[in-house]
């Protein structure tokens, strides 16, 4: 999140945060937001009856403001099939890993346990599966032989700060479009 805030600073995203929602009072988010001079809103997920009614009070919460983009960084909840339906192809979310391999937490352990030599980042379309939707872009990270969950988690987290506003950006540019389970850009449908 801090990235993205970051970057629409500094001007490398044309974008406009309208909000940081979190389910968490307490999320280190919420503090760089406030910092940064972006609007936060708490709605604490264990105040409602059901994750439907929950995932209603987001979708009214984000209109609210006016979002046409939702990214979820740091949000840890699955979404309903309501709330992605309400912002089809509009939510987007960064996995730890180059998927489909390692899907879900402790994609780094994951990675490690498999022995594989490249791990990575993914941008992805949110979808009612876990961490199955579109595949905006990916980057590959080495992984040592030194690794551990906590060093090679730290460095995909470098590549994760700089891919997710660059994902952003290529989805607000526009031009795009969804064929089978394949994001093509206008530059690459020629």
């Amino acid at each position: 999140m801090r990235a993205i805030i970051d970057a629409v600073q500094q001007g490398r995203l044309d974008a406009e945060i309208a909000v940081v929602l979190s389910n968490v009072p307490d999320a280190a988010g919420l503090e760089s937001a406030r910092d940064a001079g972006v609007p936060t809103e708490v709605l604490p997920h264990k105040e409602w009856r059901s994750r439907d009614a929950y995932d209603a009070a987001l979708v009214d919460k984000l209109r609210e403001h006016r979002v046409s983009l939702v990214c979820l960084a740091g949000f840890m909840r699955l979404l309903s099939a309501a709330f992605i339906d309400a912002f089809s192809n509009r939510v987007l979310n960064i996995h730890p890993s180059l998927l489909p391999a390692f899907p879900g937490l402790d994609a780094q352990r994951q990675a490690l346990e498999h022995g594989v030599k490249v791990s990575g980042a993914t941008v992805h379309f949110v979808t009612a599966d876990l961490d199955a939707g579109p595949i905006i872009l990916q980057t590959p990270v080495a992984v040592l032989p030194s690794d551990t969950a906590e060093t090679l988690a730290a460095r995909i987290l470098e590549e994760e700060h700089r891919l997710y506003p660059e994902a952003i950006r290529r989805v607000l540019r526009g031009g795009w479009r969804i064929e089978n389970r394949r994001f093509i850009e206008a530059a690459e449908q020629k």
